[in-house]
């Protein structure tokens, strides 16, 4: 049977944390074997004692009280230490599995074709890579458990033997029922509900991204209502089904007590023959051995969750991340809808709200598929090429700017990682955005806050023109670059950008319902609407730049 993605990659990092989930399943050992006989050892030493002290002082005085209470210090040490090195090594594997399992989840979503990677939301994104991820967490935490139980279980058995065969099985029958009928009640009740708070829980933080970024619109318009009607709903969704899972582990912990119960009765009856510490030895040892099973017992409620978690994440994870192939030499030229463009050509996609334009610089960059013909990139059909081949030829600045919860250099370096402060001013400059950089309290490492709250809607346009001027790339594509700005402002961004062009040499595809800006381009095109499901076709039409 093959492996799914996420199996494969968890497999990986089993492999790469081998060292600490050994020392991991090491130290489990240790914590089992040492609770167990720790305890029946002090069952034992309990008993006898008071035997000893009720026989008679010579009785007593001839009762070894050093040996035992010595051992029972030494295994209470080594639980403790155990105990310790078992969570710090087993939790150590887990965080640095999970980190280096989440940029290859990003990776994916990345590499996933534009049409589906393009529709998973904010909060969607999150959950998976934050909710369903720590899911996965469990399956390496609990890797070291059924060596704990299997040593506790074992030390159980080992010293109820003390006292005779019959409760060794006594205690090894209470066990299985334990496991079996926990199995049966997780897989009927706990798993059910433990997928579904997988994907209540998902559905929760997607509304609250939602919200949060409307949060002005919702406020304006009075809105809120409907909007926390949404979010309790989910809520109150989640913690029903909470309640569902807290009832399954009642039983299970119900059932953990009663099995408990009879396993001492059991073994006590069938204990009756040895000395009585060793039936309380023995006693003891199987309340350990039922405790020892309960984190597999435990391990079996949370199997919902990771499947559900499992599921989501390997439907992202079957996408392999591709290396983008760096820029090739030379100024491809560009022929669009029958329409040749030279390199350093400057061209206006003009038409109505709707009619695509946006769709066709899309295209370009491989975000959205492109019918065979719509264009061409050297002679090459674009349809046919891979995002990874299209996407070094073109610098972005679009519609709707994405700024990170980061600094301006932060924001800016995306386009360019190795640019130098001078690069990074100049693209301010010609955005005319340096100035007001400069006015802020750290500059280039100013925190801009979530999506650049820190700046106005013309101010995050800007610095988004500034990032794909810093692109080194032949063509750039611009959508609506301008909107918003005042028109001195806009006339003084024209201008350096103008100038920027004819500098650099650069080809321009330009989008925008304003003059001035029209007015860079020497050429346009008309993007007329047809009727679905054929999209939008470009008819070619010359104008004037003065009468853009």
């Amino acid at each position: 049977m093959t492996k799914s993605p996420l199996s494969r990659l968890i497999a990986e990092q089993r492999r790469r944390q081998a060292g600490p989930l050994i020392l991991a399943a090491a130290a489990a050992v240790v914590v089992g074997a040492g609770s167990t006989a720790l305890l029946g050892l002090s069952g034992w030493f309990i008993t006898g004692a008071a035997l000893a002290g009720a026989a008679g002082l010579a009785t007593a005085q001839a009762f070894n009280v050093l040996l035992p209470s010595a051992t029972i210090r030494l295994l209470a040490i080594l639980r403790t230490v155990a105990r310790y090195g078992e969570r710090l090594q087993s939790h150590a594997a887990a965080l640095d599995a999970l980190a280096a399992i989440r940029p290859r989840l990003f990776a994916a979503l990345a590499a996933a074709p534009p049409r589906e990677a393009l529709a998973v939301s904010r909060g969607e994104a999150a959950a998976r890579l934050v909710q369903d991820v720590d899911a996965v967490e469990t399956r390496f935490v609990r890797l070291s458990a059924p060596w704990g139980a299997a040593a506790g279980i074992g030390m159980a058995v080992a010293l109820s033997a003390l006292a005779g065969i019959g409760p060794a099985l006594a205690i090894l029958t209470a066990v299985a029922l334990h496991l079996i009928l926990a199995r049966l009640l997780t897989r009927r009740l706990s798993a059910p509900a433990g997928a579904a708070i997988q994907v209540a829980a998902g559905e929760l933080k997607e509304a609250l991204a939602a919200f949060a970024a409307a949060a002005p619109e919702l406020k304006v318009y009075g809105a809120q209502g409907p909007a926390l009607d949404r979010i309790a709903a989910l809520g109150d969704r989640l913690d029903a089904l909470k309640v569902r899972a807290a009832r399954a582990q009642g039983l299970v912990g119900l059932l953990e007590g009663a099995l408990t119960g009879v396993a001492i009765a059991a073994v006590l009856a069938l204990a009756s023959p040895a000395s009585a510490p060793l039936a309380a030895l023995a006693a003891l040892a199987a309340v350990m051995a039922i405790e020892a099973a309960a984190p597999i017992a435990r391990a079996f409620e949370q199997d919902g969750a990771a499947e559900a978690a499992g599921e989501r994440l390997d439907a992202l994870l079957r996408y392999t991340s591709v290396k983008e192939a760096p820029s090739s030499v030379g100024r491809p030229a560009l022929r669009l809808q029958g329409l040749d463009l030279a390199p350093g050509a400057r061209l206006a996609l003009t038409g109505p709200t709707g009619s695509g334009k946006t769709t066709r610089l899309e295209q370009l960059l491989g975000l959205r598929p492109a019918p065979a013909g719509a264009f061409a990139l050297d002679g090459q059909d674009g349809a046919a090429l891979p995002p990874t081949a299209l996407r070094p030829a073109f610098a972005y600045a679009p519609q709707d700017a994405a700024l990170l919860a980061g600094t301006v250099r932060e924001n800016l370096k995306l386009a360019a990682p190795a640019a130098t402060d001078e690069a990074l001013w100049g693209a301010l400059e010609d955005a005319a955005l340096a100035e007001r950089v400069r006015a802020l309290p750290q500059g280039l490492d100013t925190w801009l806050g979530e999506a650049g709250e820190r700046l106005s809607g013309g101010e995050r346009r800007r610095l988004s023109l500034a990032r794909a001027l810093l692109r080194d790339a032949p063509w750039l594509l611009l959508d609506e670059p301008t909107e918003g700005l005042d028109p001195t402002t806009e006339a003084l961004v024209v201008a350096r950008l103008d100038a920027r062009l004819r500098l650099s040499g650069q080809g321009l595809l330009l989008v925008s319902h304003r003059p001035a800006p029209l007015r860079l381009c020497e050429r346009a095109m008309a993007v007329e609407t047809v009727s679905p499901p054929a999209g939008s076709a470009i008819s070619r039409r010359m104008i004037e730049p003065a009468k853009s």
